[in-house]
């Protein structure tokens, strides 16, 4: 297919705010505060403090906002910021069937950008959901090699897309964006997540970073080769590109309708055993597992899952990606939020004992399930004897079985209340759930650095 970069570069320079259904809008709307929160959250930790602290100068120009408050910094350090903070959690939004998370590498990006040029919450929204689309339909289109992390691949793109969108780019100029930033993508490793890296957590930092400065490339007069698209999802990050997908449904079948929200502070493999646990557990007296009851656990997934089987995870990004610590600290805390993954949980000893019982293998049948099914089965061999067992094929949260814009809502304040106040929480939420009326978004973001 030839031509199925002008069909996109023709309907990303057509598109306006207008042609988009009312759910996918809201969605969008849902994406962005879900992003706020998970960015402010991550943004206290202390690796992004001391980041933050390092590289924001007090020379630096106050256009964009940093997200934990307070500071504006040049656009590029803080779609760097806001996208490394917003992963530090494992709390971001994703995308089933493009394997990754087109959100937190658009956002920060997009927003960045629509500051610094005082663009309407319309440009922003218009923005993030065509560079949502392009980045979720390369993840679909392609396939990474198995030694890749996703962040910081296709999401380049997709923050490339939205930074071409908001400054009105023509057709010619969104396509050369388009195979320019290509080849900006990072080479990322998988096992950074497995082995606790937390250099995987800047991957989706860098690609709003480099989606800016594509189109500083741009301007410059920096051109890409004729389809980058095709050949670094083709045989360089990836020896499948069908091109056919990038545009198949383009304009009816929105990606950002069809993602998911996170409840659980880990990876979204995980997700599943613990919807399982949750089944157990409300067979149980008190609804709860007794650790000290518990003989062994064995967990039958997919394959991505079942490569999550580390019983001593170094570190907590270790531990977000190890199947066995997830659900020890599930039973001992009863909960999987982000109080369940700190320092002092990965050292607990109670957690640590349970994780050794604690098995996980691949079921070819369940593999074959994917992307539409994340399906977990758990087995729980008690002391006495007694073996209880659940499985779930739909994650919560999923596509299928979304969570309530209630329930989004309720994470949002338990993440952003602790950091921002109630008040000052509900004044962006109502911003950001009315952003099309507004005019300049920096009318939002001015609430949080002024």
């Amino acid at each position: 297919m030839s031509n199925y970069l002008n069909q996109i570069a023709s309907y990303l320079c057509q598109c306006s705010f207008d042609d988009f259904p009312l759910n996918v809008v809201t969605k969008a709307k849902q994406v962005l505060a879900d992003s706020f929160a998970v960015i402010a959250t991550g943004a206290q930790e202390a690796e992004v403090k001391s980041l933050s602290k390092k590289i924001v100068l007090p020379s630096d120009p106050q256009i964009a906002a940093l997200l934990n408050g307070r500071k504006r910094t040049e656009p590029m350090k803080a779609a760097f910021l806001n996208g490394t903070a917003g992963t530090f959690l494992e709390l971001d939004e994703g995308n089933q069937f493009a394997r990754g998370h087109p959100g937190i590498h658009v956002v920060p990006a997009a927003l960045a950008v629509a500051e610094e040029y005082h663009l309407s919450g319309r440009q922003l929204i218009t923005a993030v959901i065509l560079g949502y689309e392009i980045a979720a339909r390369i993840g679909i289109a392609s396939k990474l090699r198995m030694s890749m992390h996703p962040h910081g691949t296709w999401g380049t793109v997709g923050a490339a897309v939205a930074v071409g969108k908001l400054l009105g780019y023509s057709e010619q100029t969104l396509k050369e964006i388009i195979n320019l930033s290509s080849s900006l993508a990072v080479a990322t490793s998988r096992k950074t997540m497995l082995e606790g890296g937390t250099v995987r957590n800047v991957y989706s930092g860098v690609s709003g970073f480099m989606g800016i400065l594509a189109h500083q490339l741009i301007d410059c007069g920096f051109v890409g080769e004729a389809d980058g698209l095709q050949t670094v999802f083709g045989s360089v990050v990836s020896e499948t590109f069908d091109p056919e997908a990038m545009v198949d449904g383009l304009g009816t079948r929105f990606e950002i309708a069809r993602n998911y929200f996170k409840q659980y502070a880990c990876c979204r493999y995980n997700h599943g055993t613990l919807d399982a646990l949750q089944v157990i557990a409300s067979k149980l007296p008190g609804k709860k597992i007794a650790p000290q009851q518990v003989s062994k656990i064995e967990v039958t997934t997919y394959s991505l899952a079942a490569q999550l089987s580390n019983q001593t995870p170094k570190n907590t990004l270790a531990a977000k990606f190890s199947t066995p610590f997830a659900v020890a600290t599930f039973i001992v805390n009863g909960q999987a939020g982000i109080s369940a993954f700190t320092p002092e949980m990965v050292e607990n000893s109670v957690i640590k004992a349970l994780a050794h019982k604690v098995t996980v293998k691949e079921d070819p049948s369940l593999t074959a399930l994917m992307p539409q099914r994340r399906p977990s089965r758990v087995r729980i061999t008690f002391t006495d004897g007694r073996e209880i067992e659940a499985e779930v094929l739909i994650n919560k949260g999923d596509f299928e079985d979304p969570y309530t814009h209630d329930e989004l809502e309720q994470k949002y304040y338990a993440l952003t209340r602790p950091i921002w106040g109630q008040k000052l929480a509900e004044h962006i939420f109502s911003r950001i759930m009315t952003l099309e009326d507004i005019e300049d978004v920096t009318q939002v973001t001015v609430l949080l650095a002024p």
